[in-house]
């Protein structure tokens, strides 16, 4: 209660062919049967003795898993321990398609089918692979050239597979995580890793799982030697400058800012001001334009490859262009030879995979800035959040989600991420981050269906960039905003982003986000005396919406946002009535809210508005606000016996008996001013 807070990041699952397709395949009407037949079809051919047919059935799994429907099923059917052994199968083929099933399996399944892979005891296979591609890349080099570049291939393709295996299990599971620190795992990835000038897929994996690994594992952070800091520092200041070197370079910056209470501390200043200025550039790309300029270098791409093809096809005739001999290759599987030019050029996805990485970057950087504006204590629960539904990357666990709150540790930055976000000009690029997306981008990315995800990514950078900016409100100093002039400025911008969208109330992540920062900056205004610049109107418009709102995040936004309104108007002569409307709308909202969060903040709320001013004495009186409170007193303390252990953290639990405790002492003070007011 009190000063807002930012909620912590958790990455999205992600599957190497597309997300879970269980709501696709219902509505196409192809969800999975009762008996698990494709399952078990698929299940039984596992052990066929022909890697052709094993091959085929893990690449059906990896796309059967996508369907959560037929996620018990292969769990009854103990689909991991089938699939765990032919992470070591004597087929490369196998193996990278056993691979990429389990890929798929973690990332659709979640926590749960996570932690069961861990408890069926996939990490073992899984490790031995890890080490195998290892050493098969290190054996690999005496080989001659055309073999060594194959197998090259083979064992990067298997080795990026089991790295996002790796990555998702030790996302979900602590145990993983021991497992990682046991084994060797940090060695094994950071070879691949220094691969990252010729293979930038493999390295944005590793990235993305070190920088999993490396939060809040102090156990690991002991086994990162000099070396192993100059693998990550030259991927970091890696001279590439193409999007998915950026998408890199962010990742591995999230990273060692997870490893900074292992550099020196006369370092620091450095690292973070090296990190910072990573950042800075990813933020200032307009992802917008460069939507819209990758998907017009695509779409002239294929024109210009089919007018060749037409070209030479018809002045050379069809034998020129189609060789139909066939050759062998490993596995007994045949393929054409590459003749035709299409196949010598880049693939198709070149410029989407660009656009793609820019998006996530940046999405990536505005998620680390929130995490860097950091608590000192880690162990302080999200007072507002009640679920982990967040879809977002998970970063550090001292994130600024695990800070504040009135009755909590205060929100601190250092002195250097304090100078280096001010000297990189950080404020004014995310707030140019928090307009809504480009509509051209939108426009041109709704007519391709390969394009319109993009159009999410793109909202979902808004939305982080206004969790960054409440984050940035909250800790900066005022001049280091711009002065009092800019917050006013801010608070009419985000009013017309709010308001500028007439169904503002069915796009619950962005709600959740204007609001956390709406509600950041009208406290901050109002603990240094900065008129407001929104209406009562329309604030009343926002917080009816709010409360009604099925996100708890955004309903104890939208009472506390009155109560700091409240509070400054409370001070003020001729707000009688506001005041009585203010005070009307929190008793409603405390004494019938379902939840006890947003009742105590509700509470809280009141306690604030109606605390002092002779406003806000002769409001309380008019709302029989005293009888309502005397009222609800026991019925609150009763919920919280009932509901507490079952449905709130301890944290959570603590401050509801401080709002208990305060609702006592507000009721005792409420009578000393209703029996001097009536007297």
């Amino acid at each position: 209660m009190g000063k807002s807070r930012t909620k912590r990041f958790r990455r999205p699952q992600f599957s190497p062919t597309g997300d879970c397709q269980a709501e696709a395949a219902a509505a196409n009407g192809t969800e999975p049967e009762e008996d698990d037949g494709p399952a078990a079809e698929l299940l039984e051919k596992l052990q066929h003795p022909s890697a052709e047919v094993r091959e085929c059935a893990c690449a059906g799994l990896a796309r059967l898993v996508q369907q959560r429907p037929v996620l018990p099923g292969l769990a009854r059917r103990d689909a991991v321990r089938r699939l765990g052994p032919l992470l070591l199968d004597a087929s490369l083929a196998v193996r990278e398609t056993a691979a990429g099933a389990l890929r798929n399996l973690s990332a659709c399944g979640g926590f749960e089918v996570c932690d069961d892979m861990v408890t069926k005891d996939i990490m073992t296979p899984l490790v031995a692979l890890l080490k195998e591609c290892s050493t098969g890349l290190d054996s690999n080099e005496m080989s001659p050239q055309k073999k060594r570049d194959q197998n090259r291939n083979s064992i990067e393709h298997i080795a990026n597979e089991a790295v996002n295996v790796l990555w998702n299990i030790c996302e979900c599971s602590s145990r993983a995580v021991s497992v990682f620190n046991k084994e060797g795992c940090l060695e094994i990835v950071l070879k691949y890793l220094s691969r990252f000038s010729t293979n930038v897929d493999l390295a944005i994996s590793v990235a993305y799982c070190l920088q999993t690994v490396t939060e809040d594992n102090p156990e690991l952070l002991k086994s990162f030697s000099t070396p192993a800091l100059h693998v990550l520092e030259s991927a970091m200041l890696s001279p590439v400058s193409s999007m998915e070197y950026l998408l890199l370079k962010t990742l591995m910056a999230g990273t060692i800012w997870n490893l900074k209470d292992i550099i020196p501390s006369k370092s620091q200043a450095e690292i973070i001001n090296a990190i910072l200025k990573i950042l800075s550039e990813v933020l200032e790309t307009d992802a917008g334009k460069t939507v819209v300029q990758m998907k017009e270098a695509e779409t002239q791409r294929i024109k210009t490859t089919a007018e060749t093809e037409d070209t030479l096809q018809n002045a050379n005739g069809d034998d020129l262009m189609e060789d139909d001999e066939m050759e062998e290759i490993p596995h007994r599987r045949k393929v054409r030879r590459k003749t035709f030019i299409s196949d010598l050029l880049p693939p198709t996805d070149k410029e989407l995979r660009e656009a793609i990485a820019l998006l996530t970057a940046q999405q990536t950087a505005l998620e680390i800035i929130v995490n860097m504006c950091c608590s000192e204590d880690p162990t302080d629960d999200e007072w507002e959040e009640l679920s982990s539904s967040d879809e977002s990357d998970a970063f550090m666990e001292n994130s600024l989600s695990e800070c504040g709150g009135q009755l909590l540790s205060p929100l601190c930055l250092s002195h250097e991420v304090h100078t280096a976000l001010t000297h990189h000009l950080l404020p004014k690029k995310i707030f140019d981050k928090t307009a809504f997306p480009n509509s051209v981008a939108v426009d041109v990315c709704s007519r391709s269906p390969t394009w319109k995800p993009l159009i999410r990514k793109m909202n979902t950078i808004q939305c982080r960039a206004l969790v960054c900016l409440q984050s940035l409100v909250s800790l900066l100093d005022v001049d280091h905003l711009g002065g009092p002039a800019a917050l006013q400025t801010l608070a009419q911008h985000l009013s017309q982003l709010l308001f500028s969208q007439p169904d503002f109330t069915k796009h619950v992540d962005f709600l959740e986000a204007i609001s956390s920062a709406l509600r950041a900056l009208l406290q901050t205004m109002a603990s240094k005396n900065i008129p407001q610049c929104m209406t009562p109107d329309q604030l009343m418009t926002l917080c009816t919406a709010g409360v009604h709102s099925s996100n708890v995040g955004v309903r104890v936004n939208a009472v506390s946002i009155l109560g700091i309104t409240g509070s400054v108007l409370a001070k003020e002569d001729g707000t009688l009535d506001t005041l009585k409307t203010i005070g009307y709308f929190l008793l409603e909202v405390a004494t019938k809210d379902p939840c006890l969060v947003v009742a105590g903040e509700a509470l809280d709320a009141l306690f604030d508005v109606f605390a002092d001013g002779k406003e806000a004495e002769r409001a309380s009186v008019q709302i029989k606000l005293l009888s309502t409170l005397k009222e609800f007193q026991p019925v609150f303390k009763m919920k919280i016996r009932k509901e507490g252990r079952t449905k709130y953290s301890p944290d959570q639990l603590c401050v509801l008996d401080n709002v208990k405790m305060n609702l006592r002492r507000f009721v005792a003070y409420q009578e000393t001013v209703e029996k001097r007011l009536t007297t």
